[in-house]
């Protein structure tokens, strides 16, 4: 199980550098973080990004806490677009995690 969740981590955290590198503002809404931790997200070494994804807790946040996001993204129907387009407006009026 640990490997897996380094694996995921990795992932999570090349991503989100690589996202926040090419589009900050849209990086920072998909991601659901602020300001001060997409900045430390941006400027992580790759050594401090293979020390963090080491540790034994999965470092990103699924949103599967709604149950409206959830049924918006799922739906498969003629109105997917419109779904996934409402899902991001609703995730979008979420507030921001932060690290303290």
């Amino acid at each position: 199980m640990g490997n897996e969740i380094r694996e995921m981590n990795l992932s999570y955290l090349m991503l989100a550098q690589q996202m926040l590198q090419s589009d900050r503002v849209g990086a920072m809404l998909k991601l659901g973080v602020g300001e001060d931790v997409a900045e430390l997200i941006e400027n992580l070494t790759p050594a401090q990004i293979l020390r963090m994804a080491s540790c034994d807790m999965l470092l990103c946040r699924f949103r599967f806490d709604d149950n409206l996001l959830v049924g918006l993204l799922s739906n498969h129907g003629a109105d997917s677009m419109v779904s996934r387009l409402h899902a991001t407006i609703l995730a979008a009026g979420k507030p921001v995690e932060h690290l303290a």
